[in-house]
């Protein structure tokens, strides 16, 4: 039996939420505060017999935030289970509970608990009149925490995110339109405490890895302690027996030190000149506390590691936050495989993050081994060396959209073939995309390299901190990859960023030709052809899909960049790529002749001539302030980052402005002055186009104002 489903209404930050997993090994990505440790906590609620009693009693931090008024909602938290097993005690349970029966056998059952108000209240619901707004103000205002209750139900068949079926359920807060109906069916029956589902599967939760040192020293959460207790209690009493008179004994000698005699008759008498006789303790003994029982015994017991070659066993707090970390997983993996040889009747394991501190190699091989028999694995992870390695098929994405979340499914509607492209290309750089708020696809090392460069130098801001993940394709192959952000997939904004590989030199026959400039008409040829195959692709590929666009650079990017206004740059490099002073001054007529067939001949030649990857690094330390980003790349940076909010613009332009400060071209009252403007612009006083009229009338000359013009 696996989960197949979870579903969540109204649960923390997630409004409605559908989580998909399969068999095996499941993994959970999602960035900072986007609800992987919600999520696992509702999951939790349901399978972890360990909660206390009140964990199921939520409040109101429980609600979903974007309710506003959270009274009179519902929370809802659904699992639905797959491949239930035909045992006969197996059946009986759910069929009493959870299950749902076709041909005479239970396959699939659900379990949900449902946060709601009492009786009392939805009775006074749905005694309102629709639209009786006011009267449900009156309402809502009275009702508290002690106005609701948590129910356990199965047989479950409503699709609970459904806003109609929410609607239907519990009721039209805006129609104020309440049912009649006090317990509808459809959200299953109430089942009973004695057949509670977590007191019959194996659920072992191991939590992020961010203490553990804490952690051991902590009895109620030492994974050794809880080992140990485990087996104590399997000890024979007779077995034992000898271990026990042995701490006697040992105790009996300590305490029968001559020394320890000593102190101790020296404490009885200070204490008895110190306070008299009628206040002092009627006895007083110094031994050792070490127990006899084994229980107790087992509790005193610690764990010491070695983690170098040297012959030196430390305790928990000496060692690395690695090695801590990998201990503390190792201990609750052990602990999971005990509870596992109870022979349930499902078996699983959730894992939070447990890739911190640990090295890349250790977290590949940590997951490959995860993966044990009859039982389900649900993770979450940061680590792209862990998302590399896992199965895009069993993977669901937890993205913030404003203040709530959604969750993802990036092979949803994707045919084998598709899977297996996709699963190919998202190598340890590339499965980056998973985890990014928004993608930008180049096809080479020089825009991997020279696009993060000429943001930051001209815009003042990283793409980190625009929340884009530039990813290197390597390839044109651009459609295996960005078949993913899809309304039915990953829905966040990728833009892709490829060349058109125009022909910018003369292709026509020439019986003149050599057969070198021959050679190099028909590879000009061939690739504007395949350039204009590839716009027609992706083109068709973008067509409707809100989340994809696709940005062509006439030429290449060598060359747009040149043809942008940028040759003066590239001149500065000469003498970094050639020694030759005629070589130099060659190129630098060629760069600077306004001739795109010369210069982009000259430019190619360069990236060639030096490589790609370095010449693009090369250029990198000249990129300034005064840079022209080609027009294609700003679309896609600007396509990839919608909306540009108030702050960035209000960013770009205090770092501009900084930029022209530290000029000494410009007199300071017009600095201070612009500055204002910009506080404006970021109080809401003045529009964008207000504070964009002020930049071009303050700086007319700043690059900026070309940028701010297109928008």
């Amino acid at each position: 039996m696996h989960i197949s489903r979870l579903q969540l209404v109204n649960y923390r930050n997630f409004e409605r939420a559908n989580v998909v997993f399969n068999k095996g090994v499941n993994t959970i990505i999602g960035e900072n505060g986007s609800g992987k440790t919600n999520l696992f906590r509702a999951i939790r609620l349901l399978l972890d017999d360990t909660l206390l009693r009140s964990a199921y009693r939520l409040d109101e931090k429980d609600f979903h935030r974007g309710l506003g008024d959270w009274r009179g909602h519902w929370v809802i938290i659904s699992l639905e289970f797959e491949d239930v097993s035909q045992d006969e005690a197996i059946q009986s349970l759910f069929l009493h509970g959870t299950g749902n029966i076709a041909d005479g056998t239970i396959g699939r059952a659900t379990y949900n608990l449902i946060f709601r108000p009492k009786v009392a209240i939805r009775r006074s619901f749905g005694d309102l009149p629709v639209g009786d707004t006011s009267g449900l103000a009156a309402v809502r205002s009275k009702i508290t925490l002690d106005d609701y209750e948590t129910i356990f139900t199965g047989k479950s068949v409503a699709d609970f995110r459904d806003p109609a079926t929410y609607k239907e359920l519990v009721g039209d807060f805006d129609a104020v339109e309440f049912p009649q109906e006090l317990s509808n069916p459809a959200i299953g029956g109430v089942i009973p405490g004695m057949l509670s589902i977590s007191r019959e599967v194996c659920f072992t939760f191991v939590q992020a890895l961010r203490d553990v040192v804490a952690d051991f020293q902590n009895n109620r959460t030492n994974p050794l302690l809880t080992l140990l207790k485990g087996r104590s209690g399997e000890i024979d009493a007779a077995s034992f027996q000898p271990i026990s008179a042995l701490v006697k004994g040992l105790n009996d000698a300590i305490e029968g030190l001559p020394d320890v005699g000593t102190i101790r008759a020296d404490i009885r008498e200070t204490i008895t000149d110190a306070a008299g006789g009628t206040y002092s303790p009627r006895s007083l003994s110094i031994r050792s506390d070490l127990s006899d029982e084994a229980d107790r015994l087992f509790q005193s017991l610690k764990l010491f590691v070695g983690e170098s070659d040297e012959q030196y066993e430390g305790a928990i707090h000496e060692l690395s936050l690695g090695g801590a970390n990998l201990i503390y997983l190792t201990l609750k993996l052990l602990e999971f495989k005990y509870q596992k040889q109870k022979e349930s009747f499902a078996n699983f394991l959730v894992i939070e993050e447990p890739e911190a501190h640990i090295h890349t190699h250790i977290q590949k091989t940590l997951f490959d081994r995860l993966n044990y028999d009859d039982t389900q694995v649900i993770y979450s992870t940061h680590s792209t060396h862990i998302s590399e390695v896992s199965n895009v098929e069993n993977i669901n994405i937890l993205g913030r959209q404003g203040g709530r979340c959604d969750v993802f499914q990036p092979s949803a509607g994707l045919d084998s073939g598709q899977i297996g492209n996709i699963q190919r290309y998202l190598d340890a750089v590339r499965s980056n995309l998973l985890f990014a708020k928004s993608v930008v696809l180049v096809e080479g090392d020089a825009e991997e390299i020279l696009i993060p460069i000429l943001v930051k130098r001209v815009l003042g801001l990283s793409l980190d901190e625009l929340g884009i993940s530039l990813i290197n394709i390597r390839s044109t192959g651009f459609e295996n990859v960005a078949v993913l952000f899809h309304d039915d997939r990953i829905r966040k904004r990728c833009a892709i960023i490829t060349d058109l590989d125009r022909a910018f030199i003369d292709t026509d026959d020439d019986i003149l030709d050599s057969e070198e400039d021959a050679a190099a008409k028909k590879k000009a040829l061939g690739s504007q052809v395949a350039g204009l195959r590839r716009e027609a692709a992706l083109k068709l590929l973008c067509d409707g899909n809100p989340w994809l666009t696709a940005h062509f650079a006439d030429n290449t990017f060598e060359v747009d960049f040149v043809a942008a206004g940028n040759a003066g740059t590239v001149v500065s490099v000469l003498s970094d790529i050639y020694k030759d002073a005629g070589t130099i001054a060659v190129s630098k007529e060629e760069l600077e002749s306004g001739d795109i067939e010369r210069f982009g001949t000259r430019v190619l030649t360069m990236a060639r001539y030096a490589g790609k990857g370095w010449f693009a690094i090369i250029l990198g330390r000249m990129i300034t302030p005064e840079t022209v980003i080609p027009d294609y790349i700003l679309d896609a940076i600007f396509q990839a980052h919608l909306p540009v909010t108030t702050q960035t613009w209000a960013n770009v332009l205090e770092y501009r402005v900084g930029v022209l400060a530290q000029s000494d071209i410009h007199a300071p009252e017009a600095i201070t002055a612009m500055r204002e403007q910009i506080r404006r612009y970021s109080r809401g006083e003045i529009d964008f186009a207000g504070v964009r009229s002020e930049m071009l009338t303050a700086f007319p000359a700043d690059g900026i104002n070309v940028i701010l013009a297109s928008f």
